[in-house]
């Protein structure tokens, strides 16, 4: 079994930066794709970036390109997402997630595993 933990969230103006981290606890997550979702209120949870075993491959969602930067560091069993330019549109509680194999995927069906959010609120 693994267990993540999300940490990191707060209260940042626009224009500020955020660092999120993900603790995989349990068994290492080195095979596992990872990513990293958030939920708004009133809205579908959404896939906002992803990385896989390897870190070779990353993807983002087209409203945080440019913006954010997945990472992770296997010998911590972390996974990390760095949250630049912030706005208020990316206000939502953000969740790390433990794909079956070592793709990342968009669909959050393909997760096995989810922290417990941590939530992230920029003030304009």
């Amino acid at each position: 079994q693994v267990q993540l933990a999300d940490s990191g969230g707060g209260v940042v103006q626009a224009g500020g930066s955020l660092r999120l981290s993900c603790a995989a606890s349990g068994r290492t997550v080195s095979r596992n794709g990872m990513a990293w979702f958030r939920q708004a209120p009133g809205k579908e949870r959404e896939f906002v970036a992803g990385i896989s075993s390897s870190g070779g491959t990353t993807g983002y969602a087209e409203s945080v390109k440019g913006r954010f930067t997945i990472s992770r560091d296997h010998a911590k069993n972390m996974v990390y997402l760095q949250m630049n330019s912030l706005t208020p549109e990316d206000t939502a509680v953000y969740f790390c997630a433990a794909a079956r194999g070592g793709a990342y995927y968009t669909a959050s069906a393909q997760y096995d595993y989810w922290g417990q959010g941590t939530q992230v609120t920029v003030s304009s």
